[in-house]
């Protein structure tokens, strides 16, 4: 129960949740220490809450480097992923469990490397975002269902460091600590709601989704991309991209930490024609990038000696589907018009369920809708059309009608 200041009724007591009821557990990095926490997980009792740890802006990739897990009966479990990369034993003794996870597709991929699956999800944030609470991070969950105060000052550690001082050690079990209690109240709040359905469509289509396709031309997501505005320019910036990529594969080092962004984007506008060039260039300055000036520099020259033909073209080969909503005006101004209305009959539907517009439905949906009607529009079809798209039955049964209507009468 959370506890309200007696001079504000409105502002709830936070206290804070300094450390694991049972300490800190020793990390698991033996094949007995795993045994253990096997035997310990599939003889506890209930949903078993799961964390996940990463090294994102230090190391290439997503890779778990700590998973946390604590279930009634069993206790807190602290693994490491590098020491056990297969935790598929782990994934065996919790069949049929419920995972409590907050944000649960930012952990379920890297969980999945190591072999680590569930059979239903209970995500907290996604249960906090139909409930329309203002804050959807663990510690603002935390506070506002049980009072406690959780610290996040290491969320943005470097997690493959070892070993990982006591500190981490403490905030990764206290991340796991009361987690499923959270659960527990969100799950009274959707049932009151009406929203548990809800919910459960939405924690399986996490559970279920599918890793996200290849993106195409990648690079091009290049920070400062804007600023180049020549062919030319956009082939150093591919190269240099390519270059920078494999490095940091190779070195297992997050890429941005080999060369910054703004210095592939300085180069693509400078054009140096020498490594002296190149280091000139105040983005090139740094011992680190000075040091690999010259591999940096064959990566340019190869951009430069392409012949016309193959530089990359100004525009990217955009996604699949209908133009930026910006162009829409002058391309399809009844397009446009439809979209106008879409937008603000799901945003009424957003208010009247106390649901986030997005995730009511997808934004990138709603657009192809209204720039591609099916023929006929009806509800059927319009439900048929966002079933396609990936809506759940819930988004469609709240919008479906409604859509058609909006779609037909500006047809």
């Amino acid at each position: 129960m959370v506890m309200h200041h007696d001079d504000d009724p409105g502002v709830p007591v936070v206290v804070p949740l300094l450390e694991p009821a049972d300490g800190i557990p020793d990390v698991v990095v033996s094949d007995a220490q795993l045994a253990a926490a096997v035997t310990a997980l599939a003889a506890g009792a209930g949903p078993v809450a799961v964390d996940a740890e990463r090294a994102s802006g230090y190391r290439y990739g997503q890779r778990t480097y700590l998973v946390q897990l604590r279930r009634a009966g069993a206790g807190s479990w602290l693994i490491d992923p590098i020491a056990q990369p297969d935790l598929s034993p782990l994934g065996d003794a919790l069949r049929g469990v419920e995972w409590v996870l907050h944000a649960a597709s930012q952990d379920l991929p890297g969980l999945a490397e190591q072999r680590m699956t569930p059979d239903a999800v209970f995500d907290t944030e996604l249960a906090a975002r139909l409930l329309g609470m203002p804050r959807v991070g663990l510690a603002a969950v935390v506070a506002d269902t049980l009072g406690l105060g959780l610290a996040k000052e290491h969320s943005a550690v470097d997690w493959s460091t070892r070993p990982l001082p006591e500190a981490w050690l403490r905030y990764a079990a206290l991340d796991v600590e009361v987690l499923v209690e959270v659960r527990d109240v969100l799950a009274e709040r959707l049932e009151a709601a009406g929203k548990t359905e809800w919910a459960h469509q939405e924690f399986e289509a996490v559970r279920l989704a599918p890793p996200p396709a290849p993106r195409l031309d990648p690079w091009r997501r290049t920070s400062g991309l804007h600023g180049v505005r020549q062919p030319r320019g956009l082939a150093v910036v591919r190269s240099l991209w390519h270059a920078r990529d494999a490095d940091a594969r190779r070195r297992d080092i997050s890429p941005g930490r080999v060369l910054p962004d703004a210095a592939i984007v300085a180069a693509a506008v400078a054009q140096p024609r020498s490594v002296a060039d190149l280091v000139a260039l105040p983005q090139f300055s740094g011992k680190g990038t000075r040091r690999r000036a010259a591999q940096w520099f064959g990566a340019i020259e190869e951009a430069l000696a392409l012949p016309d033909a193959q530089l990359p073209p100004l525009r990217g080969p955009g996604t699949p589907g209908p133009p930026p909503p910006r162009a829409w005006a002058d391309r399809d101004p009844a397009a446009a018009a439809r979209l106008t209305a879409a937008k603000e009959l799901v945003a009424g539907v957003s208010q009247a369920h106390d649901v986030p517009v997005e995730n009511l439905l997808q934004p990138d949906l709603l657009r192809r809708l209204c720039w591609t009607p099916p023929e006929p529009v009806t509800a059927e079809s319009v439900a048929a059309a966002l079933t396609a798209g990936g809506a759940r039955a819930w988004q469609v049964e709240l919008l479906a009608g409604p859509l058609a209507g909006a779609v037909v009468t500006l047809g």
